[in-house]
């Protein structure tokens, strides 16, 4: 399967994180999305860990909108922040509960090592950068889900669910925005030609780190054990 058509920045941000893109969107942890073969507990790990992610997460979109340069750009970023907060993780919240785990219990999960260390590292590229820097930072959670759940879409195995919400017209058009955001912002900010300029390397290595850091997350939720 070709890669989904998120802009042009993404195309050359993945095409330059070489097989790290790999390792993240065919981990182990996601081959078992795809066959039914990751046991449960790992899975319910995942939820509880990706919703003390969602929430710093939800404060990187914000601090973007502290960033945006225009009012095309705040809208957008503000329109995440509020798909994040009110809807992504009350989803997280009625999933656990179908699994046993109340909203108490979700919420004081100790949060992992691979967790802090993957949204600390995006919140440091917005406080200390600006909003090119937070988009190539946000860029692999956001859009790499986007691959992966298009990869997976039909999916008919026991993550059916988490499939369907990723390869899903609502996500993948979310995807597709987020592109043509990014795309328009290094436009405005660097010009046609932001691809030659040293600023480009510095976004790619942005993206590159955030990548690694995926794989840690995966890595963390198929084997709690190393936390």
């Amino acid at each position: 399967m070709s890669a989904p058509d998120y802009g042009q920045a993404f195309a050359l941000w993945r095409a330059d994180a070489g097989t790290d893109w790999d390792a993240y969107t065919h981990h182990a942890f996601v081959e078992g999305l795809r066959d039914g073969s990751l046991p449960q507990a790992c899975y319910l790990q995942y939820l509880r860990q990706d919703y003390v992610f969602l929430i710093h997460f939800a404060r990187a979109w914000a601090l973007a909108a502290a960033k945006a340069g225009t009012l095309d750009e705040l809208a957008a970023v503000s329109a995440t922040v509020h798909a994040l907060v009110h809807v992504e993780m009350p989803l997280h919240v009625q999933t656990c509960a179908a699994h046993g785990i109340d909203r108490a219990t979700l919420e004081a999960t100790p949060e992992a090592t691979g967790n802090l260390a993957y949204t600390r590292y995006v919140l440091e590229a917005g406080y200390s950068g600006d909003f090119l820097d937070l988009m190539a930072a946000l860029a692999p959670c956001v859009l790499g889900y986007g691959e992966i759940g298009a990869r997976l879409a039909g999916n008919t195995g026991p993550y059916a669910d988490w499939c369907a919400t990723y390869g899903g017209i609502e996500y993948q058009t979310l995807c597709r925005d987020v592109g043509a955001l990014i795309d328009g912002a290094l436009l405005r900010r660097l010009g046609p030609g932001w691809t030659d300029l040293p600023r480009a390397e510095e976004l790619q290595a942005r993206f590159a780190t955030a990548t690694q850091l995926e794989i840690g997350f995966w890595d963390m939720a198929q084997n709690p054990a190393i936390e």
